[in-house]
């Protein structure tokens, strides 16, 4: 039995059966050719694995691909590992969302949970890849890094194909802001990476050490201290590399400004109507909606389409300030000619308030009010939790009302402190280096 297990007969069968599942399982949203082909190259790797695995240089190439890319995927998501944790709560709050009052509602509180975990899972999946690259450029217990790289890769390749196929999440967040990739367009990446790393294990017996076993552990051990260190690092302070609308320098004005050259995005407006028998959910357009066959259908939800994507949009889109009452003050406080300070506070219920970060606040604002700087906060949250907010704290500061994803964008802090002047972003700062008004003064007030 041993051997049959082993043998290429039955490597054959398993393969074979796995694609047969993926085929019949996949979604029509992707198109039964391109699954074909990714499916046949996978069969033809796995069976042929013996003819690849002679093929040194292709091991190398494969093996330098990957082993790069985990490491540039890793650092760039672990410079921001706050934004990357947003992106992982909208993947479990659409998954949460899909297995509610179905057959897999259990799952439901897992996902829950998740969320609420997101941001030490964001870390953990940033230092993963960065050690797993590094695994793989040295040639470090190969045979653990090839299963774990095609564990992690299996995992990414899910999310990004169910973004892109159920159009759920529109950015994937592998490359964190400094590459927005479509959800189809990493799907594709995660697609010929999982190609690469089938073609590793082909050629597993060419991966060797890349030195002598002490400099291997080095090596490994300096991969591993830094990819646990450096997203701690920033996720106690701010991004090293900002690559934001709101980031240090950029005048918020400008950003918001059209270009000549816009175009706005096409949109399609489509629905989404509950089959009564079936209980199948459907997505119709205009042309085709059954609006009067109400006997059959039931309309369940709006779901427009983005036909074609917006040329030269500006980047900041959505930056609007309403003051408690809903009166919209958003010239009036990006015109300020004056230094002014913004606290940004996106979630008062999440927001950091210890007692000597609220006293360095309340200092802060009394000193840059009496230097005639203006201090608001920004918020999310309902005048309720507002007044409670400020009555619990004493706070004298005026509070206005920012949607809270463009909070969670102008910084990975909460609360965070910008110093604006016109409408440019002159510096920011972490709860954790909250500043002193007269350092402030001195070195950014001039």
């Amino acid at each position: 039995m041993k051997k049959f297990f082993a043998s290429r007969f039955f490597k054959l069968i398993w393969s074979c059966s796995l694609a047969l599942l993926l085929y019949y399982i996949c979604p029509p949203c992707y198109s039964k050719i391109w699954l074909c082909s990714v499916l046949g190259i996978l069969l033809v790797l796995i069976n042929f694995n013996k003819f690849f695995g002679n093929l040194v240089w292709l091991t190398h190439i494969s093996r330098f691909l990957v082993g790069g890319l985990f490491i540039f995927s890793g650092v760039i998501k672990a410079n921001d590992p706050v934004g990357f944790s947003y992106k992982l709560e909208e993947y479990f709050e659409v998954f949460k969302v899909a297995v509610k009052g179905g057959s897999f509602e259990f799952l439901t509180a897992m996902f829950e949970g998740m969320a609420h975990i997101a941001l030490p899972l964001a870390a953990i999946l940033c230092a993963s890849e960065i050690i797993l690259g590094a695994m793989l450029l040295i040639g470090y217990k190969v045979r653990l890094t090839l299963w774990m790289l095609l564990a992690q890769i299996s995992f990414f390749t899910f999310l990004t194909f169910y973004s892109a196929c159920y159009n759920k999440v529109t950015t994937c967040g592998c490359f964190g802001d400094f590459l927005v990739l479509k959800p189809w367009t990493s799907f594709g990446k995660d697609v010929v990476l999982l190609v690469l790393i089938t073609m590793l294990f082909a050629g597993e017996a060419n991966i060797g050490a890349l030195n002598s076993s002490l400099v291997n552990h080095t090596l490994f051990l300096i991969a591993l201290t830094f990819s646990i260190l450096f997203p701690i690092y920033t996720i106690r302070n701010l991004p090293l590399k900002d690559f934001r609308a709101y980031k240090i320098g950029n005048n918020i004005k400008d950003e918001m400004k059209f270009a000549p050259t816009y175009k706005p995005a096409e949109i399609e407006t489509g629905f989404i109507y509950e089959n009564l028998k079936t209980g199948k959910q459907e997505h119709f357009n205009l042309k085709n909606y059954p609006w009067a066959d109400t006997l059959n259908w039931k309309w369940v939800k709006t779901d427009n389409v983005v036909v074609k994507e917006a040329v030269d949009a500006p980047k900041i889109t959505d930056f609007t300030i309403t003051n408690i009452d809903g009166e919209n003050v958003t010239d009036s406080l990006l015109n300020e000619k004056n230094h002014s300070f913004w606290l940004i506070a996106y979630d008062l219920s999440k927001t950091e308030e210890n007692a000597t970060l609220m006293a360095e606040i309340n200092d802060f604002y009394k000193l840059a009010t009496q230097n005639r700087n203006n201090m608001v906060v920004f918020t999310a949250s309902s005048p309720k939790m507002i007044d409670d907010f400020k009555h619990k704290h004493n706070l004298l500061a005026d509070f206005f009302i920012v949607d809270g994803t463009v909070l969670k964008t102008m910084i990975r802090s909460n609360p965070g402190l910008m110093l604006m002047k016109n409408g440019t972003v002159i510096m920011n700062w972490h709860y954790n280096n909250f500043p002193s008004f007269t350092d402030t003064k001195q070195k950014y007030m001039k």
